[in-house]
């Protein structure tokens, strides 16, 4: 008998369970220019993506107070939250897919930069929470991706190794990320197409969505009992 609570799912959430990223390149947009700063939307999707508030305004601003941190920060998800909630839906074939890993056993842990305003309005708003047995969110880790902290916090939350996890993830620092805990990734083409993941993330493979995904079938492929201890 195949004991599906020995492998672990752990899935970022902005632009994978959900296909927000635009809005939080438009929210931030306009944040920065009633703060006097200009910004090219694609670049500085590129650059900050799997980044916390607090890795982000710095680099932005220069030297900022905690404070002036959490005024500016709470400001964008304001702004990003009105944007995004007439779009609020998860991302096609993700409820399925989360019914069927839930089904077998699998483990599941959401692993987001987002700070717990944005994890509440998402997991909280859609019905989705009840799938994770744990959520590990900007206000849990020191350091966003590409460091592999967040990763391997879920997986000891999940009490599955590294190497029985697989990651979902849209952004190419995710994709790092989940190399770097040992972890096999999948992609999710939300942001960059499924060819562009392919060619520029350390993936094993990547989809549109997760319509026609099997759970089941991906583990066979990507973390089959056979290769992994336990």
């Amino acid at each position: 008998m195949v004991d599906f609570t020995k492998r672990a799912f752990i899935f970022d959430m902005d632009g994978t369970l959900v296909d927000n990223m635009r809005f939080h390149t438009e929210a931030w947009g306009k944040m920065l220019a009633e703060n006097g700063v200009a910004m090219n939307a694609h670049d500085f999707l590129v650059r900050t993506a799997g980044k916390t508030n607090r890795e982000i305004l710095p680099n932005v601003f220069g030297a900022l107070s905690d404070e002036r941190i959490e005024e500016l920060g709470n400001r964008k998800e304001t702004l990003y939250q009105e944007l995004f909630r007439p779009h609020r839906r998860p991302v096609a074939g993700a409820v399925e897919f989360l019914e069927e890993a839930r089904r077998l056993g699998v483990r599941m842990a959401v692993a987001t930069a987002a700070p717990e305003v944005n994890v509440e309005f998402i997991l909280d708003g859609l019905d989705l929470r009840k799938y994770f047995a744990a959520v590990t969110t900007a206000d849990d880790v020191a350091r966003g991706k590409p460091d592999p902290e967040i990763f391997l916090k879920s997986a000891e939350k999940l009490g599955v190794e590294p190497a029985g996890c697989i990651v979902f993830e849209d952004a190419l620092g995710g994709f790092e990320a989940a190399r770097r805990a040992g972890m096999t990734a999948v992609g999710i083409a939300t942001v960059n197409s499924v060819e562009e993941i392919m060619r520029l993330g350390s993936v094993a493979e990547a989809h549109p969505d997760f319509s026609g995904l099997s759970a089941q079938e991906l583990i066979a492929r990507r973390v089959p009992f056979s290769a992994v201890t336990n």
